[in-house]
């Protein structure tokens, strides 16, 4: 009796054992790998296993892999498309939501599938991701189905690969690269829609606290003419004395500009008032800039004389003073000025001021490019 117990004890743990698998390479050397790439805010990540040719070519395409949907021959599913790489689902990750190929894709995790046409091929994004292969897809499960054309490799490739290519702000190819062909989609993001996204998430963090995040993301609205509602509320914010920017030029100078941008020009003037005070001459240079590229020249001379009556001792009221001379067309007065900048003047600065001399003797207006 005590034999025959050892005997089931010792069968159970070699039972147990066998289950719990040592880590090692992937079946048939078919190498695991990730590639990733942010495209605008939304993190894109691809993990599959590569196969290769190993010496098959010609017989890839329409041959191991097959044209359509076929039966495997195991698991549930009688009709499968190709998992798009070896072993284990391919998939492929997204961040945000996204539109493949113009299609909108919601964030998550997909199985990625290829039903192979020399002419047409499908591309399947399944909610199912955790599958091994395709044996056990499921039509029902598939959240996206968009189709492209294969195209022909410029040279072979050995083995399987993923890649991002055609990279813009709000776009990118992704292209399944094997033997001698390529499986390109488009994938393509609401920057925009994201970024504000990002912005209401981490104003409620931490990052809410400093008066600086507030202004960050009003000015984004502002110099993008979008969420201005919003971005006025976010505004008031970065210059309430509640996170400190009461008393700092830039959340003011936003603040502005949002209001400029929603038509509301008298505010916008206000609120410029309230802030210059606390600008410093560098920024006070930059602001009356700012308004001579504009073409409002009255309002830019304004600032620059305000910073010259403060401190005329200084490279950039000098140089202010010449640019704004230059504005209205009075190169001479502006002449003496830059030369007086010169003598204020170090390191590349030097080259940027003779610039401006060199546009003024010839009676042309410094400001200009």
């Amino acid at each position: 009796m005590k034999k025959l117990f050892t005997t089931i004890i010792l069968a159970a743990g070699i039972q147990f054992f066998a289950q719990a698998q040592l880590t090692a390479l992937p079946a048939g050397g078919n190498k695991r790998a990730f590639v990733g790439e942010q495209i605008g805010l939304a993190d894109v990540t691809i993990r599959y296993n590569r196969p290769h040719v190993n010496k098959r070519e010609g017989k890839i395409w329409g041959q191991l892999v097959p044209v359509g949907f076929v039966d495997p021959g195991f698991g549930t599913s009688k009709s499968s498309p190709w998992r798009a790489g070896a072993n284990e689902n391919t998939t492929i990750e997204f961040s945000t939501d996204v539109k493949i190929e113009g299609q909108p894709l919601a964030a998550g995790r997909y199985g990625f599938s290829v039903a192979y046409d020399p002419n047409e091929c499908t591309l399947i994004f399944s909610k199912n991701s955790t599958s091994w292969g395709s044996f056990f897809y499921n039509p029902g499960e598939d959240a996206l189905r968009v189709k492209v054309k294969p195209q022909p490799a410029d040279k072979s490739v050995e083995w399987l690969r993923y890649e991002f290519v055609d990279q813009g702000p709000a776009s990118a190819v992704v292209q399944l690269e094997w033997e001698k062909l390529v499986i390109p989609f488009k994938i393509e993001v609401d920057v925009v829609a994201n970024q504000l996204a990002s912005f209401r998430r981490e104003l409620r963090s931490n990052k809410g606290f400093t008066w600086e995040n507030w202004n960050q993301a009003a000015l984004y609205c502002a110099q993008n003419k979008v969420n201005l509602d919003e971005a006025l509320i976010w505004a008031n914010q970065a210059v309430s004395p509640n996170f400190g920017g009461a008393q700092s030029f830039m959340p003011w100078k936003t603040k502005a500009a949002v209001l400029d941008s929603m038509g509301r020009k008298d505010e916008a003037a206000e609120a410029m008032k309230k802030g210059l005070p606390f600008a410093t001459i560098f920024q006070v240079y930059i602001y009356a800039n700012d308004l001579v590229l504009q073409k409002k020249v009255k309002e830019a001379f304004e600032r620059f004389k305000m910073n010259y009556d403060k401190e005329p001792n200084n490279l950039y009221t000098q140089i202010g003073m010449a640019s704004g001379y230059s504005a209205k067309g009075d190169y001479k007065t502006a002449l003496g000025y830059a030369q007086k900048a010169l003598t204020f003047a170090t390191g590349p600065n030097i080259a940027i001021v003779n610039l401006a001399i060199t546009d003024l003797q010839k009676g042309r207006d410094m400001n200009l490019d």
